[in-house]
């Protein structure tokens, strides 16, 4: 059996779900580039392809739910497997990435 280290959601229910979760944070993993061209409200920026994202990451709340994004849906997944390899439960990775938003 495959083990599930984070949810996919589709466009509309990543942000609904998002929206409704007062506590959880919508982390886009792109480049800063990528993100200051556009970024979704309220997202914070930590680069996966930085030498620094398993650092930055580990600063975190574990315990929070976090909702992760890339520009397709890839790096947020493998985003997502790197968080829950340092403790975090509570992952959606948004399917499609920013570009099916």
């Amino acid at each position: 059996m495959k083990k599930k280290y984070f949810t996919n959601l589709l466009p509309q229910q990543f942000m609904q779900q998002f929206q409704q979760d007062a506590e959880a944070v919508l982390l886009d993993v792109r480049t800063p580039n990528e993100f200051a061209l556009h970024h979704l409200p309220e997202a914070v920026n930590i680069d996966i392809k930085s030498e620094d994202f398993l650092s930055e990451i580990a600063d975190l709340d574990k315990n929070k739910t976090y909702y992760v994004y890339c520009r397709i849906g890839v790096r947020s997944a493998n985003a997502c497997i790197a968080m829950y390899a340092l403790g975090f439960r509570q992952l959606y990775n948004l399917q499609l990435g920013i570009e099916g938003v």
